[in-house]
């Protein structure tokens, strides 16, 4: 089985684990607000070295694309696509639904932290997934859950409560993304950031410059 290098900066987090063969090798999680542009790398590197592995041993990159922060899923995923370019290996991106809902089985609805009172919910049904939702903590917004569904993630005691369902935990992200991207196909595309929102950045109130030939 291919040694897979699963990362995510999406969150107030630097994540990232060492997986082959479904067992995870070396496993690091470090809480940050701001940095992660600073700290991912030589984070990577450190893992590599307790595992005694060097990049040139990787197979596989697997990257969180979010939703999430935008500065820190642009972090990511731009640095997967870096390391899969100068080290010719597939880079395969792993949305956070995907990742918290890789240990459950099916139903199950995955929630991640919108901020700003919101929540961005993504059913995952025995059948597949439906398309992810912006929810705004309405009771009478949540989608209908099928029978036996539980939920995990961010808020997930108050939805169930809400939803009359079970909850589940909240699964490592690291180690499901590194696992998700060992079993996806090699020829997938390359990753790109999950955007459930526009940027809270207001466009500049200048023109640009002008570029003289």
């Amino acid at each position: 089985m291919p040694l897979v290098l699963g990362f995510d900066t999406s969150a107030a987090h630097c994540a990232a684990a060492l997986v082959r063969d479904g067992s995870i090798l070396a496993e690091r999680l470090e809480p940050m607000t701001r940095g992660q542009a600073e700290r991912l790398f030589p984070l990577l590197e450190d893992l590599l070295a307790e595992a005694g592995l060097g990049w040139a041993a990787l197979d596989r990159i697997g990257v969180g694309t979010g939703p999430g922060n935008f500065t820190g899923t642009r972090i990511a995923v731009s640095a997967a696509r870096g390391l899969a370019m100068s080290l010719a290996i597939p880079a395969l991106g792993v949305s956070g639904f995907e990742a918290l809902a890789q240990a459950h089985a099916r139903p199950v609805l995955v929630s991640i932290d919108g901020r700003a009172g919101r929540s961005y919910l993504q059913l995952f049904r025995t059948t597949g997934p439906d398309a992810p939702i912006t929810w705004t903590g309405a009771a009478d917004d949540l989608p209908a859950l099928p029978a036996g569904c539980t939920v995990t993630g961010h808020d997930a005691d108050r939805i169930a409560a809400l939803a009359g369902a079970t909850t589940a935990p909240a699964a490592a992200l690291a180690p499901a993304i590194a696992m998700i991207a060992q079993s996806a196909p090699a020829d997938a595309p390359p990753p790109a950031p999950l955007y459930m929102r526009a940027a809270d950045a207001a466009p500049p109130r200048h023109k640009p410059p002008v570029i003289l030939a």
